[in-house]
């Protein structure tokens, strides 16, 4: 399959290239001590990844401890109650911790161990990913410090907990938005100070090269489970796949698998309370070309051209810029990226928990809506939505703040 001259063939070859570029977005916009610390990292994925016995741990890993495969399961009550197009989802909630974010933790964790490191340090903001390296430090036996924004401690109470009885350090980060921005700025700037006995684990397609094709890497084995048992299912491909972007580390893993398939590919963002600035989260949809945090992508702007304030009831989606992959998938037209609103995913959220028995993160439950608009507006088809976590750290905050619908 091609796309504005670009061979899906031989895609994962080809991107990023050796300087970490997915066309013009992506690249390694740091400080020249930290730029050591990432060629560090760099040629440590590249030689140890590829390794025999790195690659054998892994699935050991993966198999033994998270519980991979995750299954597919056919939404069959939520799909009848729409008309004829058939919904299924690929169940990362049950994967252990109950998101994706376990996937590319283990991974970065393991290569930190191979490279000698004492400590891994990182950010979240829904705090998924840091309960997930939180979690691979204590497999692996490893210090852990998680960045996190005072906003998303109060609303992610439950995940917060977790961390904390999991060994790691929590680091509640109070300037600013008090959200995930602010929470990578504190991370990366106490990295610099730690490069030579830690490494950072990105928690998302995001920032300098190596991590953008890292993380989507490690997370590759959700799009290509996915692929494998939709077809063990049905016997052919899905019609549609979707998909939330935050960074949009589950996206970019579930979305590999697919590429070079005669399949529509979605990928959701986050409308928040509207199309003002501020009010929203929705960079690839109204944002522009720029840098922050060691990579070049689509970012929101403020008047200033710095990373506008962003909102999201979905914590784990409230970031100002997206993966340079994304912003490249978008340009060669690849993946469409649409959005949903607050409104729209909390529907979503209770439509799924009453028809068929999963709470959805509500990071997720913005792509189950995005998967019902369609199915709405379909006539036939399927639709193979990645749901990438489960509800239980929303539960307190959407009950308080929306009631019982």
């Amino acid at each position: 399959m091609n796309f504005n001259n670009v061979n899906f063939d031989t895609y994962f070859k080809n991107y990023p290239d050796q300087n970490g570029y997915f066309g013009k977005y992506g690249g390694c916009y740091i400080e020249p001590k930290l730029k050591a610390a990432m060629e560090e990292i760099t040629q440590a994925y590249f030689s140890i990844c590829q390794s025999r016995k790195f690659i054998n741990e892994l699935r050991r890993v993966r198999k033994e401890f998270q519980g991979r495969p995750t299954p597919v399961t056919h939404l069959e009550r939520l799909s009848n109650s729409l008309g004829n197009v058939q919904l299924y989802a690929k169940r990362e909630d049950l994967n252990h911790t109950g998101a994706h974010k376990l996937n590319h933790c283990m991974g970065e964790a393991l290569l930190a161990k191979y490279m000698g490191k004492k400590k891994i340090i990182a950010e979240t903001g829904a705090g998924q990913h840091g309960v997930a390296l939180a979690t691979a430090a204590a497999y692996f036996g490893l210090e852990c410090d998680i960045y996190m924004g005072s906003v998303d401690i109060k609303k992610q109470a439950p995940n917060v907990a977790r961390m904390k009885i999991l060994g790691a350090n929590v680091v509640e980060v109070t300037h600013g938005l008090q959200t995930l921005k602010e929470a990578v700025d504190a991370a990366f700037d106490a990295y610099s100070k730690e490069y030579k006995d830690s490494i950072y684990c990105i928690g998302s397609v995001l920032g300098p090269h190596p991590f953008p094709m890292m993380v989507r890497d490690f997370q590759q084995v959700v799009g290509i489970e996915a692929r494998e048992q939709f077809l063990d299912m049905t016997g052919h491909l899905p019609d549609i796949i979707t998909a939330c972007v935050g960074g949009g580390s589950n996206a970019a893993g579930f979305f590999s698998g697919f590429l070079n398939d005669p399949v529509e590919i979605y990928g959701v963002e986050p409308l928040g309370k509207g199309t003002n600035l501020g009010d929203h989260a929705a960079s690839l949809q109204y944002g522009e070309e720029g840098i922050m945090h060691g990579f070049n992508s689509i970012m929101l702007k403020d008047e200033n051209g710095e990373p506008a304030p962003v909102y999201s009831v979905a914590s784990g989606l409230d970031y100002p810029s997206s993966g340079p992959e994304h912003a490249f998938l978008r340009d060669l037209g690849r993946v469409k990226y649409d959005v949903v609103d607050d409104e729209e995913a909390v529907d979503a959220f209770f439509k799924l928990s009453r028809m068929e028995g999963i709470i959805p993160a509500i990071e997720s439950s913005h792509a189950v809506a995005h998967a019902i608009r369609l199915a709405k507006e379909m006539k036939h088809g399927s639709i193979l939505i990645n749901l990438s976590g489960r509800g239980d750290k929303d539960m307190d905050y959407i009950l308080e703040n929306y009631g019982i619908r």
